[in-house]
């Protein structure tokens, strides 16, 4: 048994679960890049979850797209780089390419609290 610990940093195979998640059933636009970086393609989506790592998306099951491409939350500006995780069905895990800012996953969670269903 060594008696220093552990000096390299811990892998985490699930990164997207590291990172606290929170309810927010946004309706989003998954915007699909084309030839010449034109945004060509818009397909509708729920962002169930969100994180500074990445979000839970729902779409239909019949759809089909790449997987990277942009994310733009109804009612905010921003796009976010996406990179699919995984797929099941109609639920899309992704990843974001950069970690979003604290004050921007703040004001996607306030606007999630402030929508009437």
């Amino acid at each position: 048994m060594p008696l220093n610990p552990r000096t390299t940093p811990r892998r985490i195979d699930h990164p997207e679960r590291a990172f606290q998640n929170f309810v927010v059933d946004r309706p989003g636009r998954i915007i699909i890049v084309g030839h010449h970086l034109s945004a060509k393609t818009h397909i509708r989506c729920l962002v169930r979850h969100i994180s500074l790592y990445g979000a839970l998306l729902e779409v239909s099951p019949y759809l089909t797209f790449p997987s990277n491409f942009f994310l733009e939350i109804i009612g905010i500006k921003d796009e976010i780089g996406c990179t699919v995780i995984s797929r099941e069905e109609e639920f899309v895990t992704v990843g974001f390419n950069m970690l979003i800012a604290q004050e921007f996953l703040t004001h996607v969670i306030r606007l999630g609290n402030t929508t009437t269903h």
